[in-house]
């Protein structure tokens, strides 16, 4: 199908959009007009689309299923047009130090924070016009070394990589592809930190402080919209990055 020109209305597409930061991502998309698809691989996402207040649509998909990538590009262009941005945002947690860590969860994690992406940049690629942009979630531990991340680190630091290699061959195209790292997010999957822990990481932060998901979708949004920003890595993260 033809990819209909960027309309008023830019048509999101944002993964692992059922809680934390994703969810933030929509939700502030809506707010500001802007149509968006919430993409998660529980049937629950579709409640979340319904309580967004705007122009929203949930499809249940595993982004580590390469058809299920190109079903759901497909429907969301068969219904808005076309695909003006993609947030890849799901990811996969799994920690063990690398004598401990399993081939399951070794691969389970690849699949979802490496595979993942590349499988829904190149399904949305042909729904995609000039002025499109993707913005990638990484993390500071894909730049810095954590013990016990083996899986995580290395999903994250693939995911710096194909964004730079990504933003150099869709440059012609006049797609922008950037990269956003954020630190100690306040999220479901940071809630299971024990406090203990976590004042000790929150200790690292030179803020001070966890950061919001909504302080990071704001950033999403502006890096999203930048006309002359590609190949770049953003950090909101507090200070931490440069502490490491």
């Amino acid at each position: 199908m033809a990819v209909e020109p960027k309309a008023e209305k830019r048509r999101w597409v944002v993964t692992g959009a059922s809680r934390g930061l994703g969810l933030a991502i929509a939700r502030l998309a809506a707010s500001k007009g802007d149509r968006v698809a919430l993409l998660s691989r529980g049937k629950e996402i579709e409640d979340c689309a319904k309580a967004i207040d705007g122009d929203a649509m949930g499809l249940a998909a595993d982004v580590a299923e390469p058809q299920a990538a190109i079903d759901a590009c497909s429907t969301i262009a068969e219904r808005w047009g076309g695909i003006d941005i993609l947030v890849n945002n799901a990811g996969l947690h799994r920690g063990g130090r690398v004598d401990a860590l399993s081939d399951e969860d070794w691969q389970a994690v690849l699949d979802t924070n490496l595979s993942g992406p590349f499988n829904f940049v190149r399904s949305a690629l042909p729904h995609m016009g000039a002025g499109g942009s993707i913005v990638n979630i990484g993390a500071v531990v894909g730049l810095r070394g954590f013990t016990g991340d083996a899986a995580y680190g290395a999903s994250k630091a693939g995911l710096a990589g194909l964004t730079r290699v990504l933003a150099i061959e869709l440059a012609r195209q006049a797609i922008r592809v950037n990269l956003v790292i954020p630190g100690m997010i306040a999220t479901e999957m940071t809630a299971n930190i024990s406090a203990r822990a976590k004042a000790k990481l929150v200790e690292g932060i030179p803020l001070g402080r966890e950061g919001t998901a909504e302080e990071l979708a704001e950033v999403v949004w502006w890096v999203a919209g930048s006309p002359y920003m590609t190949g770049s890595i953003i950090s909101n993260d507090g200070g931490l990055l440069c502490k490491l």
